[in-house]
Parts: C-alpha cells; structure tokens; sequence
C-alpha cells in the first residue's frame, strides 16, 4: 500500500518535471518568435536606431533567463524523486552551469539596459523603484 502510494506521488513529481521543462519550452520558442520578428521588423527598417536592436537582445536575453529558472526547477523536482548520488551530482553540475550561465545573463542586461528600464524592472520586481523618492 505504502510502495504503490510513494509509487505514484513520484509519477505525479515526473509529470509536474515534465510539465515545468515544457512550460521552459515555451517560453524559449515565444521569446525567440519575438525577437526573430522584431529583428527582421529592424532589418527592413534600416533607419532604426541602434538602442532598437540592444532592445531585442536584452528582451530576449531576459526571457532565456527565465527559462532557465524554469529548466533548474524541473531538474530540482526530477531529482527529488530520484535521489541516487549520481542524480544529486547531475544536479549540481547542472545547476552551477545554469545559475553561472543566468549570472553572466543578468550581468550583461544590466550594464547593457538603460536607466529607465533598470528602474521599470526595480519597480517589477521590488514593488518599487529604488532611489524614485519614495519612502
């Protein structure tokens, strides 16, 4: 009673895995739909300025570095049900590579993002923007 209980509580964990890695997926092929049509918007527009095509990288930056969040959480749900040395080593791997790759993402945007867009993403993911004069 108890195997078959733990049996299918780890199918259940496999699923949501499959399920964060496929949302993962997603959000990779939207963002590169996105940036594939905005580039080719700025290539017929020759007169674009430069700051336009910094724009599409960093957006598309931003949301492989959401993807990869994504990616690090399935394999964190896939090694809670396997938990060999060998998965938890994997995991490890895996996840200094990510969290080092995301690092170096995320560094580049912000040297690369303008002031305004560091304070609109400030007040996204701080409630509010730092140094606005607020309280």
């Amino acid at each position: 009673m108890e195997t078959t209980i733990l049996h299918q509580i780890q199918k259940v964990i496999e699923y949501l895995a499959r399920g964060v890695e496929f949302a993962a997926a997603l959000i990779i092929a939207a963002a590169a739909i996105e940036a594939t049509i905005k580039s080719l918007m700025l290539f017929v527009q020759r007169g674009a300025p430069p700051e336009r095509k910094n724009e599409v990288r960093l957006t598309l930056g931003r949301w492989l570095a959401v993807a990869l969040e994504f990616e690090l959480a399935a394999d964190i749900l896939t090694t809670a049900v396997t938990p060999s040395w060998n998965d938890i080593e994997k995991l490890a791997a895996i996840a200094t590579l990510r969290t080092a790759l995301n690092y170096f993402l995320e560094k580049e945007i912000r040297q690369e993002s303008t002031p305004e867009q560091r304070q609109a993403e400030a007040i996204t993911v701080g409630g509010k923007a730092r140094g606005a004069g607020q309280p």
